[in-house]
């Protein structure tokens, strides 16, 4: 395997094509849902596909609030984004404990080989350094998702930040203590 790169935007290297050929695959049997109070893993399935236009929208967002009210950090390898991740600077919580990480996607052909956790490191460092003392996740309920966030160190969240949860329903509210 080649180099993998982790540069923080605005990355000279990156522009609205450095995700055509990211892989935004996932086939999903099993979703976490909190049922009665209680977190039960349940039967429900479906595929998360990306097309080339969702990939050079996701480009195009990076590149036009990296340097307004994002912390972002691309992975490349061979001068192709394979990862990245994104932090909203904005302060939430009632203690304004938290920055939120808004996006975290690794293309599927480079998972499992530490790229999400080099990604995760180096967002976690800067949000630190902005003032963090925690990062919110609302985070993919899969099994997969939720193992990988598990292995991250991130917990369910011990303040659910109600207009994030009430976006994506579905979500695992998390976080992870800087």
């Amino acid at each position: 395997m080649h180099e993998v790169v982790i540069q923080r935007m605005p990355a000279k290297d990156f522009n609205e094509y450095s995700l055509d050929d990211f892989v935004r695959h996932q086939v999903v049997t099993e979703c976490w849902r909190k049922v009665d109070g209680e977190w039960k893993l349940l039967p429900i399935a479906f595929t998360e596909d990306w097309e080339l236009d969702k990939c050079r929208k996701e480009a195009v967002d990076i590149l036009q609030r990296a340097e307004k009210d994002l912390i972002s950090f691309i992975a490349f390898q061979n001068g192709q984004g394979i990862g990245y991740i994104t932090v909203n600077t904005r302060f939430i919580g009632s203690g304004k404990q938290y920055l939120q990480l808004e996006a975290f996607q690794v293309s599927e052909p480079y998972r499992g080989q530490g790229v999400g956790k080099m990604l995760f490191a180096k967002a976690c460092e800067a949000a630190k350094e902005a003032g963090a003392q925690k990062l919110y996740i609302s985070a993919h309920s899969s099994k997969e998702s939720q193992a990988a966030y598990r292995a991250l160190g991130c917990i369910h969240a011990l303040e659910i930040i109600p207009w994030i949860a009430d976006e994506e329903p579905c979500d695992v509210q998390m976080e992870y203590i800087l």
